[in-house]
């Protein structure tokens, strides 16, 4: 199992659970009270799809605690004096690495909150988590060619250009070092 929090300056990134993705597929006025957080105006569907949230749901009903971490992630933007601990965004990894430790993310900022740097952050605390599951080798992700916030914020977190994947959509790749492991406290 892989290490299901992770935390940047501003943002808590947290995996997702059978019961977060089920509260906010069947029962949406409980998700906030589970995630522990406040939800943009926006928060819709657009952020993540009904169908990935089902088959998110559905990979981690039949993976178990193996398929923890490699199924969805909410990011929760850490609460200051102004604003309350929010929801801002999702991501994923497209399940667990392939043999040659190969992982595809995704991301997704809410609307309300874009344009405060928060996407790039979202992306690092991805990589990071890659790093300290061990497992991953390189990370991809298939931006729309459109989507040219997207492509920046992949670039600021060391992904480059790749071609484009077979549904046209751009591919960026980027190495990933694992972690190295915790060291062991004195006389351990």
């Amino acid at each position: 199992m892989i290490p299901l929090i992770t935390q940047t300056p501003r943002l808590q990134i947290l995996a997702a659970s059978r019961a977060l993705l089920t509260a906010e597929l069947q029962k949406p006025q409980y998700f906030p009270v589970l995630l522990g957080a406040a939800l943009p105006a926006d928060w819709n569907t657009a952020q993540a799809p009904r169908a990935t949230l089902e088959q998110s749901l559905e990979a981690l009903t039949a993976g178990g605690r193996d398929a923890a971490g490699w199924h969805g992630w909410y990011a929760l933007r850490k609460a200051d004096d102004t604003t309350p601990r929010t929801l801002v965004g999702a991501a994923s990894f497209l399940g667990p690495p392939d043999a040659a430790g190969v992982a595809e993310i995704t991301f997704a900022i809410a609307a309300d909150w874009r344009g405060q740097g928060l996407g790039t952050e979202l992306v690092a605390g991805l990589v990071q988590q890659a790093a300290d599951t061990g497992l991953v080798r390189r990370l991809v992700a298939r931006p729309a060619a459109a989507n040219e916030v997207a492509q920046r914020v992949l670039l600021r977190n060391g992904f480059e250009p790749a071609g484009t994947a077979e549904d046209s959509q751009l591919r960026f790749e980027r190495a990933v070092e694992p972690s190295p492991p915790p060291a062991l406290p004195a006389g351990a």
